[in-house]
């Protein structure tokens, strides 16, 4: 079996209003020309929707940063896994070190989470923290920037990053990906 295309995800977290993050989309757009890697952008749920008519055809992929475990419902503020898929997203963060932390996220929750993306037909992006498991991509994601990716990319079943800060500069988020070729 052949290791999987390596996935460099933009979690953009609470940063960017309308005009800066569908100028980011745009330069990674048009930075991103042939790479080896699959690119992913996880704007904030404010953005998703215009971010992904920017990307529109490009191969890049959208994502969400958090869904909620029910289909539908009282829940507000929160954002479920079809409505997600409905804008077009293909991918979704579920149980990130600042949902457990800030939130009091457990693994049982963040499993909830995972199988309502699964039954919305999106990928989740399931943190994990330090546990090793096989069958699917695993993505560092801990302050990867253009000095250190190498580094990170190059070890040994490190699939990808999920990339924080850095995806916020279309040039070391677009280093970081061509870091794959």
């Amino acid at each position: 079996m052949s290791k999987p295309r390596p996935l460099i995800a933009g979690n953009w977290k609470m940063n960017g209003r309308r005009a800066d993050g569908l100028a980011l989309a745009e330069a990674i757009r048009a930075g991103a020309g042939s790479l080896a890697a699959e690119l992913l952008l996880c704007p904030p749920a404010t953005l998703i929707a215009q971010v992904g008519e920017k990307i529109k055809g490009s191969g890049i992929a959208l994502g969400g940063q958090d869904c909620h475990w029910a289909a539908s419902g009282a829940h507000t503020g929160d954002i479920a896994a079809p409505m997600l898929a409905d804008l077009g997203c293909r991918y979704v963060i579920v149980g990130h070190s600042e949902r457990r932390h800030g939130h009091g996220e457990t693994d049982a929750l963040v499993r909830a989470k995972a199988e309502a993306a699964l039954a919305a037909g999106l990928i989740a992006i399931v943190c994990l923290g330090e546990t090793e498991a096989d069958r699917f991509r695993l993505l560092y994601g801990g302050s990867v920037k253009p000095n250190n990716c190498e580094d990170i990319l190059g070890l040994a079943n490190v699939d990808g990053a999920l990339v924080g800060g850095a995806s916020l500069k279309e040039l070391d988020f677009l280093t970081i990906a061509r870091t794959c070729d």
